[in-house]
């Protein structure tokens, strides 16, 4: 109970001075990180939070489930039918060439822990999120089709790579270099998946045409409407398990369906679900604190740097840069694109999860997978979240000098 006491009491402090923490890039991730790490380090931590138990995995997982539905309902329809050839090369193209070469490096760096493992290390450190720079979203310094990209693309892409994590999380279970002889074949994943997809539809299509036809028809009321809607990725997550899929995925699909739909409901209806995305996602910042600490208790290895390094570098912009050519847009642009690449919630739930999954076993990848996750993120939170200000005002000057506008997208 103490966690929550203080967790809580840290956002109530930051919320009181978050326009003044603001201009140093101290946004609510970085506190609530900042505050989970000052609270469990040392030999007497005033919060002990316990990873590698079932209940956090589901724990896990059901704040995951909630912020992919919240993902996959936020993306603006706008962006996505203006900008639907950028984000296919994006989403479609770049992002499993970016798998692969995080999956290379990870092969390269560590040899010995086997090419599934490697890909799990890709599938958790290549998702991006804009937690970590979130104020570029409101920065108006940056055009607004690049805005509403980067909001499409982290929003979308952690759905589309959890699948891919799932797969090779069962991968490194069955073929690591120390397997786990309780793991599942490969097809039982796959099944899962499937699964997964079939709880998200029967939940989120006709959930979204109840909640439309009983609005229209004046059956309820707005803050009825806004807890039928948080109900929903809990009950596709629920429904998953108990076909025995996996939730999180279910709670995506379900979010997907969804969508459509909302737009034609009560004004802010989507305000609950998402607040209450906002919160847990600021006690996963906490626990991830927690992380912090753990992660670096230990025996550090130093390739681990070397891997978040390249991870936030190498392996985003080149395949990036490589997807974009021939797209329109000037190189400005598309360094801009390829730059802005932050990574965290996505990251830290990934990893926690294959943390739980794999330290029963082989408590050495389990460690890798929670050092790697670890750097990457923290090294995002510092490179991004300092960067992007200045990123912004030099690229504004570029624009001015150039004539052009900075709002509109360069014509293909």
């Amino acid at each position: 109970m103490i966690a929550l006491v203080v967790s809580m009491g840290t956002l109530f402090a930051w919320a009181l001075v978050a326009g003044r923490l603001t201009r140093w890039s101290v946004t609510a991730p970085v506190a609530m990180t900042a505050a989970g790490v000052a609270l469990t380090v040392g030999p007497h931590p005033v919060i002990q939070i316990s990873l590698s138990t079932s209940d956090a995995e589901r724990a896990v997982e059901i704040i995951l489930a909630v912020l992919l539905f919240v993902d996959a309902t936020d993306v603006p329809a706008g962006a996505v039918r203006r900008q639907r050839r950028l984000l296919v090369r994006l989403l479609v193209l770049a992002l499993p060439l970016t798998l692969l070469a995080g999956t290379l490096v990870g092969a390269l760096l560590f040899p010995s822990d086997g090419w599934w493992l490697a890909a799990v290390f890709a599938a958790v450190t290549v998702p991006v999120d804009l937690a970590p720079a979130a104020e570029l979203i409101r920065d108006t310094r940056l055009p607004s089709w690049l805005r509403g990209v980067l909001t499409v693309e982290s929003g979308l892409n952690d759905g589309i790579v959890a699948p891919v994590f799932l797969l090779c999380l069962a991968g490194a279970e069955a073929h690591g270099p120390v397997p786990d002889p309780l793991a599942e074949p490969l097809g039982h994943a796959l099944d899962a998946l499937l699964w997964a997809v079939l709880a998200g539809v029967l939940v989120g299509k006709p959930g979204g045409r109840l909640l439309q036809h009983s609005w229209r028809a004046g059956w309820t009321k707005p803050a009825a409407v806004r807890l039928g809607i948080v109900a929903l990725p809990l009950m596709a997550y629920g429904l998953a398990v108990l076909l025995d899929g996996n939730g999180f995925i279910a709670a995506f699909v379900a979010g997907l369906c969804f969508a459509p739909h909302a737009r034609a409901l009560a004004p802010r209806a989507l305000h609950l679900v998402e607040d209450t995305g906002t919160l847990l996602s600021l006690a996963l910042w906490f626990v991830f604190g927690e992380v912090v600490t753990q992660a670096f208790t230990g025996d550090f290895d130093g390739l681990v740097v070397a891997y978040a390094a390249l991870s936030l570098t190498v392996v985003r912009i080149a395949p990036v840069l490589f997807c974009l050519v021939g797209s329109g847009l000037d190189l400005a642009d598309r360094l801009l694109l390829a730059w802005l690449g932050p990574r965290g919630l996505a990251s830290i739930v990934f990893g926690l999860l294959a943390f739980i999954s794999l330290a029963p076993f082989d408590p050495h990848a389990a460690d890798l997978v929670g050092q790697l996750m670890t750097m990457t993120v923290l090294m995002s939170l510092l490179v991004h979240g300092l960067t992007y200000g200045p990123l912004a005002a030099r690229y504004a000057r570029a624009r001015a000098r150039a004539g052009g506008d900075a709002t509109a997208r360069p014509s293909s």
